[in-house]
């Protein structure tokens, strides 16, 4: 039997329906990862390194090698399609900027007016590049440039050096109560904003029959507390004679079971609905909640370390 042409060119669109309908699909399953595990623990330091700076280099390290950073995939990846996991990973990153830049100005120098640890202000700035940079970005320039991936590794190199250093007393770290303070009052900045975000989307959208923004900065935000959540877990052994002559650690207990709690909240589906309906939840209004209420405990904090 002579297979005409017209046949081969339908058999070969339905190859490739096939292989598109199951590669897409499959791909997504295969590369979606939501990687919240609050129990997640960084490789053991040294000396006096910090458990915070090896936490930070080790969520870089795992986001990008191990779980593979998806937020960058061009249209041609399965990855390019989701959009959970990489909003996810975006608030992991925006976190750790944010400590990166009290790394740099306050954590890692003496004082103010002594000199900014080289690695440190790497790290930092690296965090900041823009987490869907691919090998081409055409809205720029036709030319290749550098991928969001090679910048974070960067940055994480930078991270483990400076620890390394710090383990062999040839970097600084200040374990003093103002710098602490100075953190503190960044990250509640921070998780006001995302507060502010969050109702902005619920006033925007809650009216709406589907809200298909509200998932993004629902998985952004976690992935924001879920990172500070680790940090501050870690900074809690850095500072630990702080949380002894301070009598912090109920507190700080308190807190982490806040960021603990938005970390961990994982709807099937994440709807925006009224805040006083009666059928359907509001998601963003539970992760609301929690992130207020772990603010209003770094406020506290914040108080005792001012006494």
């Amino acid at each position: 039997m002579q297979i005409t042409t017209r046949q081969w060119i339908i058999g070969g669109v339905i190859a490739v329906v096939a292989v598109f309908g199951l590669y897409y699909p499959v791909g997504m399953l295969l590369t979606h990862k939501i990687d919240d595990d609050i129990a997640y623990q960084a490789p053991p330091v040294e000396g006096g390194a910090s458990r915070a700076v090896a936490m930070a280099a080790a969520l870089v390290q795992r986001e990008v090698q191990v779980n593979g950073w998806v937020a960058n995939d061009p249209f041609f990846q399965p990855g390019s399609m989701l959009d959970n996991m990489p909003n996810f990973q975006l608030g992991i990153i925006h976190s750790l900027g944010r400590f990166g830049f009290e790394l740099v100005d306050q954590l890692g120098r003496t004082r103010g007016s002594s000199q900014t640890d080289s690695d440190l202000q790497e790290a930092a700035g690296l965090l900041q590049y823009s987490g869907t940079k691919w090998f081409f970005d055409f809205s720029t320039s036709l030319l290749p440039t550098v991928r969001s991936e090679e910048q974070y590794m960067k940055a994480y190199r930078a991270l483990t050096s400076y620890n390394t250093r710090l383990s062999q007393g040839r970097a600084i770290f200040e374990r003093r109560s103002d710098n602490l303070l100075s953190l503190m009052d960044r990250i509640a900045i921070d998780l006001g904003s995302s507060s502010a975000a969050l109702d902005r989307r619920i006033n925007e959208g809650s009216s709406l029959w589907f809200d298909d923004q509200s998932d993004d900065l629902f998985y952004s935000v976690k992935g924001q507390a879920y990172a500070y959540y680790l940090i501050l877990r870690e900074l809690k052994q850095d500072y630990a004679n702080i949380m002894r002559d301070r009598e912090l650690t109920g507190t700080w207990d308190q807190m982490l079971e806040s960021f603990a709690a938005a970390a961990s909240l994982h709807p099937l589906v994440v709807i925006n609905g009224k805040p006083d309906g009666l059928l359907l939840p509001n998601h963003l209004a539970s992760m609301g909640f929690h992130v207020l209420r772990a603010r209003a405990q770094i406020r506290e904090i914040s108080n005792i370390l001012l006494k």
